[in-house]
């Protein structure tokens, strides 16, 4: 089949506000930012590339109701490290907020911690050995 998941929709209150955390803060790469009359197409992608993000700016109720929870509470993303330590020290420098102190599993280290919309992500990285 040669089908791949490319991209997933992150519904966010505004663009330019997930544009300066997920670029601005975290280091993630703006791969497009496409004028579409009212609205816009903007990814963007982890500096080690991978899934991009599409930054989808609510519009409604009900869509503004799912910012921070489009999972229905659950971590929603993954964040994946090469250096666990580092990311987390430099995520925790620049003010993201970690539900909890790492911690060991089998498939590797990892804290929850989340974003300015509410949305869980677990940074996770190499399993020890």
């Amino acid at each position: 089949m040669g089908a791949r998941i490319a991209a997933l929709a992150l519904v966010v209150p505004d663009y330019d506000a997930a544009i300066a955390f997920y670029v601005g803060t975290l280091g993630f790469r703006l791969t497009e930012d496409i004028p579409q009359g009212s609205k816009r197409w903007v990814t963007v992608e982890p500096p080690g590339g991978g899934a991009r993000l599409v930054l989808a700016r609510a519009e409604g109720t009900a869509q503004r109701t799912a910012i921070g929870n489009q999972t229905g509470g659950r971590v929603f993303l993954f964040l994946q490290t090469d250096d666990f330590s580092r990311d987390h020290a430099a995520m925790l420098a620049a003010g993201v907020p970690f539900e909890e102190a790492p911690r060991h599993e089998p498939y590797g280290t990892v804290a929850v911690w989340r974003d300015p919309f509410g949305n869980r992500w677990d940074l996770i990285g190499p399993a020890a050995g």
